[in-house]
């Protein structure tokens, strides 16, 4: 049996393709009153899902803008997005007809400055507005837990800093 199960793996291997690539939105807005960070957490339309905004590739848009645009049309959210990405994660993307690819989600972070009444996805999904660890316990995906977790620090390590330099631009 062991050599059985040797043999399934091998070929499993042998036509394992590598992970697709999508980008996402870590879309966030920092609390005025105390330093805290909101993550805006999204449903996925077929699972009900705790998810962040992301989709594929779109041609003439740079990986950033992409999940900018994905952002908008997802949650009703626009505003400035980070150039390069703070990480990424992978989880496995159900299709139609059942089957499943791994996808490699490369993350942006998104600082929200306004949220649209009318979008394209508008009703399909429910949108939360939540702390890191809430948004943290909410995510199935654990690389998108670390990532959250670990963009908490990023910036309220930043804005500790701009308080202590005497600036407020965090």
């Amino acid at each position: 049996m062991n050599i059985l199960n040797r043999i399934v793996s091998d070929v499993h291997l042998m036509f394992r393709r590598p992970a697709r690539e999508q980008y996402g939105a870590l879309c966030y807005r920092l609390k005025k009153k105390r330093p805290a960070v909101e993550i805006l957490l999204i449903t996925s339309r077929d699972t009900g899902r705790w998810v962040i905004p992301k989709g594929w590739p779109m041609d003439g848009r740079s990986a950033s803008a992409a999940a900018a645009r994905e952002a908008w049309e997802e949650a009703g959210v626009k505003g400035t997005i980070r150039e390069e990405a703070i990480g990424s994660y992978r989880y496995m993307k159900g299709l139609p007809g059942g089957l499943k690819v791994d996808c490699r989600v490369r993350v942006f972070p998104l600082v929200v400055g306004d949220i649209c009444k009318d979008f394209p996805e508008k009703g399909e999904r429910r949108a939360a507005w939540v702390d890191c660890a809430e948004a943290a316990a909410r995510v199935q995906e654990p690389g998108l837990k670390t990532l959250i977790l670990a963009f908490e620090r990023e910036i309220l390590g930043a804005s500790a800093m701009a308080v202590k330099n005497g600036t407020s631009d965090a």
